[in-house]
């Protein structure tokens, strides 16, 4: 059975509201792109914050480093970057290697955990980074940080018996890196001893180390700190934190904004065009 032709008035009712239809998408879409460009000004204004508060904290005298009572209160947004000293015992037999790439060439990182008095608690261990080894100068190290040293639980103690130096040492705080390497590329294996990630709570269970005396950020040394312990030839360079915050806000809410009036003018110049059609018929009709 064939269905009745539409007539004219029901042909301009239903393009009529296509148009009406295509409108209110197009409408939807400008405030779309206009909440994101003002999300990103928002991000933009946030990064620019971001920015300022870590250069005010990396240049800032340096200030203690969180005691054992405050570890629970350390967060990236209120600690990481802060300038802070800490004194106490290296124990260079227990540090751990992390392989990194910098400005100069592969490498590796050196931590090292450092005992200190954190009085009514006790000792506590935070662990520094004491810089960046090259691949040379991180083989005339390996020996020194043998994989068979025992259970170091009373490490400390033991140092301390021994009469091990004190040192200070100034740097910046870092928060432990969980997880995974870099950009996330390659995990942690403790097992081999491989470390990509400064996991600083892994790499002490992996050294015997009693984990609950473990802050939870370790400290990139400034540069020159203390290294009479390790060859002059394979001292690591410090004061090598790379402090870096992609800020593409702006670049992306222009980008939104552009594409907001794009569509804002097609819009206007469809409807534009609409209604002078619709002047047209009307005077032909």
């Amino acid at each position: 059975m064939m269905s009745a032709p539409r007539t004219p008035a029901a042909l301009r009712l239903r393009s009529a509201g296509l148009r009406y239809t295509l409108v209110g998408c197009a409408v939807l879409v400008i405030a779309v792109l206009l909440a994101l460009g003002t999300w990103q000004v928002q991000r933009l204004q946030w990064k620019l914050a971001l920015i300022e508060r870590v250069n005010a904290r990396v240049h800032a005298e340096p200030v203690p480093a969180p005691g054992q009572q405050d570890w629970a209160k350390v967060s990236a947004q209120a600690d990481e970057y802060k300038h802070v000293h800490l004194t106490g015992m290296l124990l260079p037999e227990y540090s751990t290697k992390a392989q990194a790439t910098t400005e100069r060439g592969p490498g590796y990182w050196l931590l090292t955990p450092l005992c200190l008095a954190d009085g009514s608690n006790g000792v506590s261990i935070v662990m520094v980074n004491r810089g960046f080894l090259p691949l040379d100068a991180a083989a005339r190290v390996e020996s020194s940080l043998s994989n068979s040293v025992p259970a170091g639980s009373d490490a400390c103690a033991a140092a301390a018996l021994a009469g091990r130096a004190a040192v200070r040492l100034n740097g910046l705080l870092r928060i432990s890196e969980v997880g995974k390497g870099p950009m996330g590329l390659r995990a942690n294996e403790p097992a081999q001893n491989r470390w990509y990630a400064r996991d600083v709570h892994a790499m002490a269970a992996a050294r015997g180390l009693h984990t609950a005396r473990v802050a939870p950020y370790f400290v990139d040394v400034d540069a020159g700190q203390y290294v009479a312990d390790l060859d002059p030839a394979a001292r690591p360079y410090g004061g090598m934190t790379v402090i870096s915050f992609p800020n593409n806000h702006l670049v992306y809410a222009l980008t939104w904004y552009a594409l907001a009036v794009m569509m804002a003018a097609a819009l206007a110049w469809v409807i534009r065009d609409e209604r002078r059609r619709a002047r047209r018929d009307g005077a032909d009709a």
